[in-house]
């Protein structure tokens, strides 16, 4: 993808033993030959590329986990009191190992809350996997060609941005988010059983922000309730935690929010 889309791409494995300048980068002390004299210089480390595979992330610390936190934020990473700006489309996926594998640590909630998808892979059909092991298993190596720059991707987020948004629709997403959580008063009963902790205010700016790219992608210029919607899994999946009550009756999250979706009414304005 990365390469289709001219773009600087690095690859950060995880493992138990990786510290948090090993993403960011550090300060080396160098020395200049000619006047002998000796300067602190800033390596940046992997997290400097326009996209990031943070593969198994989970298998680290949270400590280390947290190195990407002001990143994924502010897009800036701060390192020996400078604070060094990253370039811009900046994008970070990351992989998990079911959390029951051993030697692996669970994601914060600071740092599932900077995601704004998470996607669960399952295993293929069958004919798209005979398709798989077929295509990967020859001879036959792709050409890839660049069909856009990372310039023309900035300027198409900024598009996106520019969608149309009726007050109805944007009322709809922030009641969704906020009847996940069990101390808000338009929380459904079910809610306040089964969650401990409800989406914040991300979740409502991710449901607008992934809706408009959706419309358009479907050649309209206008969010309607269905993109929000269909957005409402994979934006709330990792913000709505269950409690012990819910796991005691192997409740999910994904229950939860699909009892939310039929439970939160529509507006009237015919926006669907």
């Amino acid at each position: 993808m990365a390469q289709i889309l001219d773009l600087d791409f690095k690859r950060i494995q995880f493992t138990p033993d990786l510290m948090p300048a090993d993403i960011i980068g550090t300060d080396v002390i160098e020395e200049d030959r000619t006047t002998g004299r000796r300067v602190l210089n800033f390596i940046k480390g992997p997290i400097f590329a326009n996209i990031i595979l943070a593969d198994e992330i989970n298998r680290t610390p949270p400590k280390t986990q947290a190195a990407l936190l002001e990143a994924m934020q502010e897009h800036k990473v701060t390192a020996g009191g400078k604070t060094y700006t990253l370039e811009e489309p900046f994008f970070v996926l990351a992989t998990q190992n079911p959390i029951e594998l051993e030697g692996t640590y669970p994601l914060p909630e600071a740092q599932l809350d900077r995601f704004m998808f998470n996607v669960v892979m399952d295993y293929l059909p069958e004919d798209q996997e005979v398709e798989v092991v077929s295509s990967t298993t020859s001879s036959f190596i792709p050409e890839l060609e660049c069909v856009i720059t990372g310039r023309e991707i900035t300027e198409f987020q900024k598009v996106v941005r520019k969608v149309p948004l009726a007050e109805e629709v944007a009322r709809y997403a922030v009641r969704l988010v906020s009847a996940s959580r069990p101390n808000s008063d338009n929380s459904p009963d079910f809610v306040k059983s089964w969650v401990s902790w409800g989406a914040g205010l991300r979740a409502s700016q991710y449901l607008i922000l992934g809706a408009k790219a959706r419309a358009i992608m479907e050649g309209r210029y206008n969010v309607s309730i269905k993109d929000i919607k269909a957005l409402a899994l994979p934006v709330l999946r990792h913000r709505v935690l269950t409690n012990f009550y819910a796991e005691s009756e192997k409740v999910t999250s994904v229950d939860i929010i699909d009892k939310l979706v039929d439970a939160v009414p529509e507006p009237k304005s015919g926006l669907r």
